[in-house]
């Protein structure tokens, strides 16, 4: 029977959180003094999780799985929630009461532009800010994530570990340039920017697949609570002058060495049901609070409260979310998943 990585899960939903915190103060602070100013590494974190967790899911099934059905199966997990953000995300647009007015446009031209961002494809910018998936930003990095899934299916699950090696090294290059280069990795969300996103995804995916397959794992004790707050202070260490070298130093180093802990600790009693709950919660999650970040933004913008007015709106938006996304979770993304995987998938497959 397959060992359970319960810590990686646990560490997925501590991200989550954490992006959802990044967003919440980056509409109110500039970037120049953002508390969180590498929030956006959770992204680069997201992947090496993911190469990680597909190899351990799906290495070992290829004897009696194909490409297209691995292809369904994925499909049948990430693309509910994409479905419903998307929808979320359109409804908020419409009814946001305080976007500028230069922003509306036709129900019909609306509708057109969501049934684009049902295929996780970049659509048309609603907002004027240059965003590939302006319905719901985070769903940039989606986009990337089904790219590397198929990469995975067509060309990774063959490659040996020499192989990996080789990606490694030149994805890690790129990657390097990249990063020095424009002294940031918080980049890929935008259409001037879409270049990017590729080469902030190929490394750490890759990179975590190889991590699975190599299982050199870390043994520490208190790895979850730990590791939490290793990635806590990643997160909201101050932008700096080598802050691209910061960056790549975290995907390239850091977080490898965070997975390979995560994986190797052991939780039990309480831990394990904060990791279970942390981990199902971390997608919906992920997904279903930005449409909401962009109202709060334009509230911010238009009414500019004192501290004492914004202060329980953040608070209440951070409980908002949480309970959102379980209920999204519970109601839609968990039933929904089930059926598509019994009307898409082979009962072997699965």
């Amino acid at each position: 029977m397959k060992p359970h990585y319960p810590i990686l899960d646990g560490l997925r939903g501590t991200a989550a959180i954490l992006v959802v915190i990044f967003h919440i103060l980056e509409v109110n602070f500039p970037p120049e003094t953002h508390p969180m100013n590498h929030g956006y590494l959770a992204v680069d974190f997201f992947y090496l999780l993911s190469g990680f967790v597909v190899g351990y899911a799906y290495d070992d099934r290829w004897s009696n799985m194909s490409v297209g059905q691995f292809l369904k199966i994925r499909f049948a997990r990430l693309h509910p929630m994409v479905i419903f953000s998307i929808t979320v995300g359109a409804i908020a647009f419409w009814f946001d009461p305080y976007h500028d007015s230069s922003f509306n446009m036709s129900l019909l031209k609306l509708v057109g532009i969501m049934l684009i961002g049902y295929t996780i494809l970049p659509h048309p910018d609603v907002r004027a800010w240059g965003e590939t998936h302006s319905l719901n930003g985070p769903c940039w990095s989606l986009l990337q994530e089904y790219v590397a899934n198929i990469i995975y299916a067509l060309i990774g699950r063959k490659l040996n570990k020499a192989a990996l090696v080789i990606v490694l090294v030149v994805a890690g290059s790129a990657l390097i340039v990249m990063a020095l280069k424009q002294n940031y990795m918080g980049l890929g969300w935008s259409y001037e920017t879409l270049w990017a996103a590729p080469i902030r995804m190929l490394f750490p995916f890759f990179a975590g697949l190889l991590l699975f397959r190599t299982g050199k794992l870390i043994k520490m004790p208190m790895a979850y609570p730990l590791l939490s707050l290793l990635l806590f202070v990643v997160f909201f260490m101050p932008r700096f002058q080598y802050n691209g070298l910061y960056d790549v130093t975290c995907v390239i180093l850091l977080f490898p060495l965070v997975v390979a802990a995560g994986a190797g600790g052991q939780v039990s009693g309480t831990w394990t049901k904060v990791c279970k709950f942390a981990g199902e919660l971390s997608y919906p999650l992920y997904l279903i609070h930005y449409p909401f970040i962009y109202i709060y933004g334009y509230w911010i913008s238009v009414k500019k409260p004192a501290v004492d007015q914004n202060l329980p709106i953040a608070v209440g938006l951070f409980v908002f979310f949480i309970v959102f996304a379980f209920a999204t979770l519970k109601v839609y993304d968990e039933p929904v998943r089930k059926w598509l995987k019994q009307k898409l998938v082979p009962v072997r497959a699965i």
